[in-house]
């Protein structure tokens, strides 16, 4: 309303400016005034106008003239023209019209309107969304028209039966009478559960996309704030705007932040958070009905979600966005990969062999970076090198070159890396070494990269068991060459990891003859201090003697295989010292007792297949839904 006030009182300036240029009369000759009473004593002067401090004249020739009066007052001019015969006349003064009138009048009654609803507008959140004293209340949901949602299913890889699972939903939103022919009801919510970047935001957004239909968009925490109220308030409104929209879909991120299961939390049973879950539970499938609007939610927790959230009405659906197999690894890379210009030999299937575990959004980001790289080399196309760098940045950090180490303090990394690769490279299960470097990355010193050869989901007692016995091998090493009193702290994360896993195998996975297939849960209960334990203390202390156990044995395993390759070692160390930075070549060298081949020179290496590189058969990223709890094997 204010735009269309400022609007008019343009247009009535404009037209005002329009009216007095029509009014204005034709131009006139100008004369001094001494020119002018020249001219009226020789008597060449008709008749005269005078006002306004101008005399408007008419000669005898018919011609027009006009004078600006002096300042000066001329007592005797009306004598002088009627000595010579000058006919005079007189005007009154102008008034306003009637436009002029009513413009004037009305200009600060529509200023005070304009102002009024401009305050009330910024007072109530204004049109952009932004928060007033008056909008606490209001839906904070964002509304993309059915043009605005340009994402589609072509854009969302990787993920094949989440499509199939919600292909259906763009069918009812198409054509919903073919559904409701028999009788069918389409659900009324839709759960979509994985882990952190798997692409459930995206998906939601072509279901939209697919169907054009208005998209509201929102996050679970932007319902609960300080006020009590609000909350419930906003779901209400939120629908409420749906329902007008509808058909239309609702989406919701992160759910776990408002749907979390009543009573969970210090605040009773009229705690905000609890009132905002039952009006959301109301709205979906209350008395009153919400034919049309489709609610999709994403969260990374389906676990601590509200039962009452996912029965059938309301969340009665629930569709897992998992992480990506090698094909959808390769279907995710060609998305990506359309808009970056690559060299010819790239294919999207080597880059995909090479990163198990990776996410959709891990896939953008390696692409992203790879990018990158080759921008800053100059270079005109992405190449395998640009890739094998970008892997490197992901998974082990950005190198620190410009850290200065001391001669002893890099030897002894290379010697602790070298234990590592060594004792990984020798236990049965274990994941192919990738990369062995020296050069600090983030907050190591040095890093081991071990890859796995395919996608994992599960590991066995004896892969565990090799990974405790790799974890300790840099450990181990450093105590064969220094000493036990040159030992040194960098092994501290390997004796936390190893612990960890050592602990899980015992209270979780049941892989202790001792203690059998039982789960020991936390020493504490649900708040630290609050709790008691869940197995009595003989329990405990038994506990703590088979982790003991189960790490002197992997420690033991681990300083016969170093024992037993110390030639190994100290050739492993030399060739770190050299080059800084080994591949699996020339790991394959050391452990057969060979002269170390110089570093891959990537320009002659052939992409297409062998064994190194980024799509080789022994060099791929570890899964991190295994139980050993990183996004690669790093030591």
């Amino acid at each position: 309303m204010a735009k269309n006030l400022v609007l008019w009182l343009v247009i009535a300036a404009v037209l005002f400016t329009v009216f007095q240029n029509f009014n204005e009369a034709a131009p006139q000759d100008e004369m001094t005034y001494s020119e002018f009473m020249l001219e009226v004593q020789d008597e060449r002067v008709r008749e005269v106008t005078i006002g306004d401090q101008r005399i408007r004249g008419l000669r005898l020739d018919n011609t027009q003239f006009m004078v600006v009066m002096p300042e000066v007052l001329d007592l005797k001019l009306m004598d002088t023209l009627l000595d010579h015969r000058v006919q005079v006349k007189g005007v009154l003064p102008e008034k306003p019209s009637l436009w002029e009138q009513l413009l004037v009048a009305s200009f600060p009654i529509l200023l005070f309107i304009a102002v009024f609803v401009f305050f009330m507008r910024q007072m109530q959140g204004g049109s952009g969304g932004r928060g007033g004293p008056m909008s606490f209340a209001k839906s904070k949901a964002r509304l993309l028209g059915e043009d605005q949602v340009k994402t589609t299913f072509a854009d969302v890889a990787g993920v094949d039966e989440a499509k199939e699972d919600v292909q259906e939903l763009v069918e009812f939103l198409k054509d919903p009478s073919r559904f409701q022919r028999l009788g069918g009801r389409i659900p009324r919510g839709v759960l979509m559960a994985g882990p952190p970047g798997t692409g459930k935001t995206l998906l939601a957004k072509a279901i939209a996309g697919e169907a054009k239909v208005p998209f509201f968009s929102i996050s679970g925490s932007d319902f609960v704030e300080m006020f009590v109220g609000v909350g419930a308030s906003r779901v209400r409104d939120m629908f409420d705007q749906a329902k007008k929209q509808a058909p239309c879909i609702i989406f919701i991120d992160e759910i776990d932040a408002v749907g979390r299961h009543c009573g969970g939390g210090h605040g009773g049973g009229h705690d905000e958070r609890e009132q905002t879950l039952n009006q959301l539970l109301v709205e979906m499938d209350g008395f009153e009905g919400n034919e049309g609007v489709i609610v999709i939610a994403a969260t990374n927790r389906p676990d601590v979600l509200d039962r009452a959230l996912l029965r059938p009405g309301r969340f009665d659906r629930q569709v897992f966005v998992g992480l990506p197999d090698i094909r959808g690894r390769e279907q995710i890379l060609k998305v990506h990969m359309r808009k970056v210009p690559m060299d010819d030999q790239m294919k999207a299937s080597i880059i995909a062999r090479g990163t198990p575990g990776f996410s959709g959004a891990d896939l953008a980001n390696l692409v992203n970076e790879a990018a990158l790289f080759a921008a800053r080399a100059n270079k005109r196309v992405v190449s395998m090198e640009e890739f094998e760098k970008a892997r490197d940045k992901i998974l082990m950090g950005a190198e620190r070159k410009s850290m200065v180490m001391s001669e002893k303090e890099k030897e002894n990394t290379a010697f602790h890396e070298a234990g590592h690769a060594i004792v990984g490279r020798l236990v049965p299960e274990h994941d192919p070494v990738h990369k062995v470097s020296i050069i600090p990355r983030g907050r190591a010193l040095g890093v081991t990269q071990f890859l796995p050869e395919e996608d994992k989901h599960s590991l066995s007692k004896r892969a565990i068991e090799s990974q405790l016995c790799s974890l300790f091998g840099g450990r181990i090493a450093e105590e064969m060459t220094l000493g036990f009193d040159g030992v040194t702290t960098g092994a501290s994360n390997d004796i936390e990891r190893a612990t960890d896993l050592a602990r899980n195998m015992v209270t979780k996975w049941g892989l202790s003859e001792k203690l059998g297939p039982l789960h020991y849960g936390d020493d504490e209960g649900a708040y630290p201090g609050t709790g008691t334990p869940q197995y009595s203390g003989a329990t405990s202390k038994v506990i703590d003697e088979e982790v003991r156990s189960i790490i002197d044995i992997c420690y033991t395993r681990a300083t016969k295989v170093l024992s037993e390759n110390k030639d190994i070692l100290q050739a492993m160390k030399d060739a770190l010292m050299e080059y800084e930075t080994i591949d699996s070549d020339q790991v394959d060298d050391l452990m057969a007792r060979r002269k170390v081949r110089p570093p891959r020179d990537w320009h002659d290496h052939d992409v297409s297949g062998g064994s190194s590189g980024l799509g080789g058969e022994e060099e791929k990223k570890s899964a991190d839904d295994s139980p050993v709890g990183g996004p690669a094997n790093q030591h």
